[in-house]
């Protein structure tokens, strides 16, 4: 598996492309690409081996639910023709007038953990993502684990999610930097609405990608 990293200035760049070349060659020959409507069915159960059912319950779902992911950002990586890793970003709005993307769920099959997909579908997600022109990443997470991609719960001291978070797990990254710097109130949903229900939901995050 090849890809590219392409971030809109040079900071960013260097921030990314450590991690990433480690990850890349440490990982067998996945096939990353984008998510397709097919592939809904895998994603779901990768999922509920991932995160159970509880995973509806989680704040963050407020802010997914109903909607479609971000434009070219709800990616898979596939592995002899099984998906064995999923990612998706949100479009949201971090406070009044500041424009971000909300990340997760990422998960990875279990038979492919300790392999470094995970950093290597982070890595291509916040790529696309830079290359996409977005300017800043929030997410609910382990800081430990997101910190090596740049990821800080000060980014986020001025925002609320719609929900209960432990604060110390909201986490934020500027892609631009100062992306965050005037980010103030409520998180909210701002991506596409899609009315129907939560299967033909699902199959249209797919096609979104």
């Amino acid at each position: 598996m090849a890809f590219e990293l392409s971030f809109p200035n040079a900071v960013d760049a260097r921030r990314f492309r450590a991690v990433a070349a480690r990850d890349v060659a440490a990982a067998p020959s996945f096939v990353l690409r984008e998510e397709r409507a097919e592939d809904v069915d895998a994603r779901e159960a990768l999922l509920d081996e991932a995160f159970g059912p509880a995973r509806f319950l989680k704040t963050c779902e407020r802010l997914r639910a109903g909607r479609v992911p971000a434009r070219g950002l709800a990616l898979v990586a596939e592995d002899e023709g099984s998906i064995v890793a999923t990612l998706r970003l949100w479009s949201v709005n971090a406070g009044m007038g500041c424009a971000a993307l909300l990340l997760g769920p990422l998960a990875v099959a279990r038979s492919h953990r300790s392999l470094g997909l995970g950093a290597t579908m982070m890595e291509e997600g916040l790529a696309r993502a830079a290359a996409r022109g977005h300017r800043a990443v929030i997410l609910v997470g382990d800081a430990p684990y997101y910190a090596r991609f740049g990821f800080d719960a000060a980014l986020t001291e001025g925002l609320s999610l719609p929900g209960p978070v432990e604060r110390e797990r909201f986490l934020g990254l500027e892609l631009i930097e100062g992306a965050l710097r005037d980010a103030r109130g409520l998180v909210s949903a701002a991506g596409a609405r899609v009315a129907a229900s939560p299967r033909r939901v699902a199959r249209a995050s797919a096609r979104a990608a």
